[in-house]
């Protein structure tokens, strides 16, 4: 069976591919390279934070409590049990990056097949359509908040908690995308020649879908890192004495006018990752998007 599969029009110079388009126009954001190399190194130091960490995260030293930024052997202080702060942010990041990475990938599994269920056949469109609004009809972390009480206190449970909240999201998103791949040319081009319709899903709307779930996926990974951040500063999330950027701010607004940096480094640091996920989805969002070598 022959199936007639027509690229998408595109009005960029001969001779380049899209990833060569869509890398070109990353470089040339500021922005985009900035919150790329934020990102790479946040991850880098995410992954290697169990041997690069200058000390064990459940290392006390009570002779030198709320250390000061700049002590020296402690950078970035101490907390009220001596603990070093650098070592439990450096530790907690990971954890976050843990859970969003997780949470993300749940919300994927399940979201992207019942939205390209739902905007292609139109009988599952109802029923599916229907589950997605009685979802939203409850707020992001109120959601994930009860779902993590009743799984238990823990990182797993706190990453799927995080990760069914944000499933109606990517449905809508999926679902959005797919009505528009359906009308398109070479959707209907494939069904007269007689693909079948899971044919069609996989080889021509999932494949033209992906820029929008790859977009979709980096405006959902700040979300899930302020979702384990509050699970966690609620006692819903990672448990003590793991490290957690939210624990750590759960702790630290005990002894905030004594010792404000051990409140406001792990903030800083919560609201750097997802500031930097926030700008460079809006950048990828912006290179993806096929008209963009009309400008």
């Amino acid at each position: 069976m022959t199936v007639l599969s027509v690229p998408t029009v595109d009005t960029a110079p001969a001779g380049l591919t899209r990833r060569t388009r869509v890398l070109r126009r990353l470089r040339r954001n500021p922005l985009a390279v900035v919150s790329f190399v934020v990102l790479a190194l946040a991850a880098i130091i995410a992954l290697l934070s169990p041997w690069i960490a200058p000390y064990a995260v459940e290392q006390t030293d009570f002779g030198h409590t709320f250390a000061a930024p700049g002590t020296p052997g402690h950078v970035l202080g101490t907390d009220d049990l001596g603990r070093d702060v650098l070592s439990r942010i450096m530790l907690g990041a990971r954890a976050s990056l843990e859970v969003a990475i997780l949470a993300v990938a749940t919300s994927l599994v399940i979201g992207v097949p019942l939205g390209l269920a739902a905007g292609y056949f139109r009988a599952w469109d109802a029923v599916i359509s229907r589950f997605t609004d009685l979802l939203l009809a409850f707020p992001f972390l109120i959601m994930a908040v009860g779902l993590a009480a009743i799984r238990g206190a823990s990182l797993t449970n706190a990453a799927v908690a995080v990760g069914i909240a944000q499933i109606p999201g990517v449905i809508r998103v999926v679902r959005s995308d797919t009505l528009r791949l359906k009308s398109l040319d070479f959707v209907a081009a494939a069904i007269v020649d007689g693909a079948s319709d899971l044919w069609v899903l996989a080889r021509h709307i999932l494949p033209n879908a992906t820029s929008v779930i790859l977009v979709q996926a980096t405006v959902a990974i700040p979300v899930a890192i302020l979702g384990e951040a509050v699970l966690s500063f609620l006692g819903l999330g990672i448990q003590p004495p793991a490290p957690s950027l939210g624990t750590m701010l759960a702790t630290a607004q005990q002894f905030a006018a004594r010792a404000p940096w051990a409140a406001v480094l792990p903030g800083v640091v919560i609201m750097g990752l997802a500031l930097a996920f926030n700008v460079f989805g809006d950048a990828l969002r912006d290179a993806l998007d096929p008209k963009g070598d009309r400008r």
